[in-house]
């Protein structure tokens, strides 16, 4: 199917169509006349994918022809969802494939709900990283992702009892078409091993890595189409390998179980996405597997650039490497084994080459969440890569002397080694040092990094830091997501937005426009009766379409307030059953998110909310104004469901904790008022759609810090104050929402109350309050809150990926588009 043909819609469709046909019959010899939903999905998704191969070879072409300069977006998570509808939209080949396989009585939308989520990210992280690519691809840049072939992703999250239960997300157990295997790259990646001290010809120290164990990257490409299909890029996964599939003197002499455990314990490595790290093992196997991702990364890039190089001199101006969070920190002690020790450059040509390629993206200002490793299981693990990291930090903390002579305490706070009594290699130091550019992911983020997080490294290398907020895709979360919104769109304004949002702003005058305001309520509405029909499809509930769509779904985390809507939604039952007061428009609160297996008060939150939800569904007097759903095990293809339902998208983390937040802006995109604190994007959306379109409450981040400085939170005093506090607090202390296990609840109660409460729920509740009756209040003025939530997806365009691509790719990577010829 060459691009010509696609070109003519007659003649796209016979050329999809005959595609189509000889993979049902020749590639998985199917009769079509018996074609099921899932036959039909296999065979378009291969077909779809001979298409996307041609083009990805064309593409790879074009660049290797402009010499063109490409960057490695290296990332532990790439979390793409499904792929066969975003290709199809991105192919502009929906409306051909419908209509083919409705001749042959199959509903497009039925084969579509076939393909399972890619499960190779968990939450922003990896949604980002899949955002990126397709912005890439959209803007003809080169760029590619690098990640791991996870077999099974972190968990598909089941309910029992109100409590979260991990089950095996095997997303693979139907082969995907979408990854090309590409043996002939596989890549050997040394573990384990010891280091033999020794000296070169000349004298020099010359370390040997030596007895190391051999693992194998074998690499799978993903195609990754750009809008409109003339750019595909692709997303190369690694599978781990034993070098030998087992051993065969232990088979022969009858120890079949030992013969094959190096097979087994290796192909561990890219097994499961995120390991537990309760026990030193998982924190074994999530140190080889970060490792394994930057060996097999880098030594892939490395190839590419040697076929047609023959020294390193021009690497920086042909590969730019972009670090997405700390997790592919050890790229600079690789690049620098590379260069030094395989290709004989001094250090300092080799430093001046790493640093001038390597850029780092900050994700948290939690200093808890900011990888550290030990330095005992850095030389278990990668001996020489320790000893790199250290020689790195001795260089470094010499210009810091020379920088602040005598200031020891300075010094120990910038060392990349934390000292203690088990010392620990501080990963985000690393990359700060081995990158020319520190970038944070929203504006208030950036600033609190320099200020709060490494202001030592800020006041040395000012000009290495920099913002670059989120953004997210407008093909993935409006045009596929929300196809009812994307024609209303498109019919008022044309189809540029898809490729420029700021096109959106064209939609500002039909704010007030009664016959659009109508049509934009009419969307919103058949919005809410799909979530409702998947609600009660999946979990037998009824959910009233005329109630307004309160929705707070992420990760489950303790920063991200899921409690504190708890404690909202507790206030609004006891004004019904203690105080007789209806309230004037009827809710249904969502909630949907994973806990980490190990962090046991999320999973508390979660059965909470799932005994919250109880006590209200069993109570007439509460039951039919308001309602508790829990939607589990979420994921891209049920965000892509709730979120054009939501009619208030809570955005609620304590100031100061969240980076940037993409669902923020995906919601907004989608017609949804926010209500949220000032923290990560929220501020900028803020700034965008306007103060009085949008409900803010809480303190800010200044506020907090000035709050630190007077002296310890007291939440006891909101408690003893606030009536409606203290009430909502009692009814957790007294049983209220857990009368069958008196205490379970305690602990509510106790860390709430707690000096210094981290995350400051109670202060914020008090204006949490107010502004959720503020917008209950809107709600019932139709036309005024349709108003402002078209004002909202009319100024959300600075929110496009696409924006923040090209930000990276002018300021930081020094890439540039490499259009295709029409």
């Amino acid at each position: 199917m060459s691009t010509k043909i696609l070109n003519s819609p007659n003649a796209a469709k016979a050329a999809v169509k005959e595609s189509v046909y000889r993979h049902m019959t020749h590639t998985l010899g199917i009769d079509p006349a018996d074609m099921t939903p899932r036959d039909g999905f296999r065979a378009l998704e291969l077909a779809i994918r001979d298409l996307l191969v041609e083009r990805m070879l064309a593409t790879n072409q074009r660049y290797d022809r402009a010499g063109a300069k490409r960057v490695y977006y290296l990332s532990l998570e790439f979390l793409i969802g499904r792929s066969l509808d975003n290709n199809l939209i991105n192919l502009g080949l929906r409306d051909i494939c419908q209509e083919i396989l409705a001749e042959l009585k199959i509903n497009l939308q039925d084969v579509e709900d076939r393909e399972p989520d890619a499960a190779l990210g968990n939450g922003g992280l990896g949604r980002l990283a899949a955002c990126f690519l397709d912005s890439l691809a959209t803007l003809g840049m080169p760029g590619y992702g690098y990640g791991i072939n996870y077999e099974y992703g972190l968990f598909r999250q089941e309910i029992r009892d109100g409590r979260q239960v991990e089950m095996p997300d095997n997303w693979r157990t139907y082969h995907t078409p979408w990854e090309i295997e590409r043996p002939q790259d596989a890549v050997m990646v040394p573990l384990y091993g010891r280091i033999e001290h020794g000296k070169d010809r000349a004298g020099n120290y010359n370390p040997m890595w030596l007895d190391w164990k051999v693992v194998i990257g074998i690499p799978h490409d993903m195609p990754i189409a750009g809008f409109g299909g003339r750019t595909v890029n692709f997303l190369r996964l690694f599978s781990a390998r034993a070098s030998h599939e087992f051993d065969m003197s232990i088979f022969n002499e009858g120890d079949y179980v030992n013969a094959v455990q190096q097979k087994v314990q290796t192909e561990t490595i890219s097994k499961v996405l995120y390991p537990s790290e309760i026990a030193a093992s998982g924190r074994e196997l999530r140190l080889v597997q970060e490792y394994f991702l930057v060996a097999c990364a880098v030594r892939d890039i490395v190839r590419r650039y040697r076929r047609d190089h023959t020294d390193f001199d021009a690497f920086p101006d042909q590969v730019a490497i972009q670090l997405n969070d700390t997790h592919p920190t050890l790229t600079v002690a690789e690049l620098m084994r590379v260069f030094v020790d395989e290709s004989d450059l001094s250090w300092e040509k080799a430093w001046e080459i790493t640093t001038s390629v390597c850029a780092y993206t900050n994700h948290t200002l939690m200093s808890e969440a900011l990888e550290r490793w030990p330095v005992y299981l850095l030389e278990y693990v990668v001996p020489r890569h320790l000893q790199i990291i250290l020689e790195i930090n001795r260089r470094f903390l010499d210009d810091v002397a020379l920088r602040w002579p005598g200031d020891g305490e300075r010094a120990g706070r910038m060392s990349i080694i934390e000292e203690g009594p088990t010392k620990q290699v501080r990963m985000a130091h690393l990359a700060i040092v081995g990158s020319h550019s520190v970038n944070g992911v929203a504006v208030v983020h950036s600033e609190l990094i320099k200020s709060e997080l490494v202001p030592d490294f800020n006041a040395l290398w000012p000009e290495r830091f920099n913002c670059k907020t989120n953004g997210v895709t407008p093909r993935r979360w409006l045009l596929a997501a929300n196809p009812p919104l994307a024609e209303l769109i498109t019919a008022t304004i044309g189809t540029d937005w898809i490729t420029n949002l700021d096109r959106l702003r064209a939609l500002e005058p039909s704010a007030r426009e009664p016959g659009f305001s109508e049509h934009f309520r009419t969307v919103k509405r058949s919005n809410k009766l799909r979530l409702a029909q998947y609600v009660k499809k999946t979990l037998g509930d009824v959910v009233d379409c005329d109630s307004l769509f309160d929705v707070h779904v992420k990760r489950i985390h303790e920063y991200k307030r899921q409690l504190l809507k708890v404690l909202q939604i507790a206030h609004d039952y006891l004004n019904i059953v203690e105080d007789g007061k209806l309230p004037a428009q009827p809710r249904t609160y969502f909630f949907a998110g994973k806990a980490a297996p190990g962090y046991h008060t999320a999973k508390d939150i979660i059965r909470v909310i799932h005994e919250v939800a109880q006590v209200i569904k069993r109570d007439r007097r509460a039951s039919g104004h308001i309602k508790v759903v829990f939607v589990p095990d979420y994921r891209v293809s049920l965000a892509e469901i709730i979120i054009p339902a939501a009619d208030l998208s809570e955005q609620i983390s304590t100031a100061g904790t969240e980076a940037s937040g993409t669902s923020n802006m995906k919601f907004a995109t989608n017609g949804a008022m926010t209500i949220g604190t000032l923290d990560g994007a929220n501020i900028e959306i803020r700034e965008e759609v306007g103060a009085e379109n949008i409900f803010i409450f809480g303190l800010t981040v200044e506020e907090i810090r000035s709050q630190r400085a007077k002296g310890p939170y007291r939440p006891h005093e909101v408690y003893e104050r606030n009536p409606a506090v203290h009430r909502v607090l009692d009814a957790f202390r007294n049983n209220r929402f857990c009368q069958d296990s008196p205490g379970r609840h305690q602990w509510i109660y106790d860390r709430l109350l707690e000096m210094n409460e981290r995350y400051y729920h109670l202060i914020d509740l008090e204006s949490y309050l107010g502004v959720h009756d503020e917008a209950t209040r809107l709600y019932q003025d139709a036309e005024a809150w349709s108003a402002k939530a078209i004002l909202n997806v009319a100024r959300i365009g600075k929110f496009s990926s696409d924006r923040t691509i090209r930000e990276y790719a002018g300021n930081i990577w020094k890439i540039h588009p490499v259009t295709a010829e029409e």
